[in-house]
């Protein structure tokens, strides 16, 4: 369980996130959209710890065992990281290294910085690593260089990577922003069958709705900052779509109506 009180973000007088409350069971597929600077890149980066919230709290567990993200600090912070997976919209992997090392860099928060820096991993977790490929069909690309692959390929490696981290929440940052159609669905794909196979929680901004609708069973809504809509695909109304995306009432428009009632515009992302 993941439970979001409060959260607020604050640059100077500009309030990124404002006062956003959720609760987040384990194991749902959800997709976060709204205009660029809707605050929805900065929600997930405090989920993260790659920002710190100026107030609010941000929950993890249950019972005896719920913890405090903003708390955390060292190892403790280090820990989270690895339990809670970020994957970037320009993949974040390291060129001159092959794929595998890349995905096993996942590993650091197990292994000491030493040891990965000198490529020192166990048989095991090797194994792991090409395990992980292979779920996402890229096992053959394991000893290429991460700079010969295509952009959909790295995209699948660093979820790759983010799979041998062992996360309960994997979090993805525009994940298909930069990817062709086909390889925009191989990846979502990917996402889903890893939320519905091992039970992860996934988190994910997108850029068009109806990717959005497609994949995720419960939608979050922002705008300037704050949740204007958290509810199912199919609850989400043509007048909630001109409000997140300030398209004006279209009230003439017989054809834009419909097809943002299909969700086949895309939008802008953060």
């Amino acid at each position: 369980m993941l439970k979001i009180e409060n959260l607020t973000k604050q640059f100077g007088d500009l309030k990124a996130c404002d006062n956003i409350n959720l609760d987040i069971p384990d194991g749902q597929m959800i997709g976060i959209i709204g205009r660029s600077g809707a605050g929805k890149s900065t929600l997930l980066r405090m989920i993260n710890r790659l920002g710190d919230a100026t107030e609010g709290k941000i929950i993890f567990g249950e019972g005896d065992e719920a913890f405090d993200v903003n708390l955390l600090k060292g190892k403790a912070l280090r820990e989270w990281r690895a339990r809670c997976a970020m994957i970037f919209q320009q993949f974040n992997l390291v060129p001159r290294l092959d794929v595998i090392t890349n995905v096993l860099m996942g590993r650091i928060n197990y292994n000491s910085t030493f040891n990965t820096l000198l490529k020192r991993f166990s048989a095991e977790e090797r194994a792991f690593a090409i395990r992980a490929l292979d779920r996402l069909d890229v096992s053959a690309q394991a000893l290429q260089r991460a700079d010969t692959l295509s952009g959909g390929q790295q995209q699948r490696v660093a979820i790759a990577r983010g799979l041998v981290q062992e996360p309960k929440l994997l979090l993805a940052d525009e994940p298909i922003s930069s990817l062709d159609p086909r390889n925009a669905g191989i990846v979502m794909d990917a996402l889903k069958k890893i939320n519905e196979e091992d039970g992860i929680t996934v988190i994910t901004n997108l850029h068009t709705l109806d990717t959005a609708k497609k994949y995720c069973e419960r939608l979050l809504g922002m705008k300037g900052g704050v949740v204007v809509f958290d509810g199912k695909p199919e609850e989400l109304t043509v007048e909630m779509i001109r409000e997140l995306y300030a398209l004006g009432d279209g009230s003439d428009d017989e054809e834009f109506d419909q097809a943002i009632t299909q969700t086949s515009v895309n939008v802008a992302s953060d």
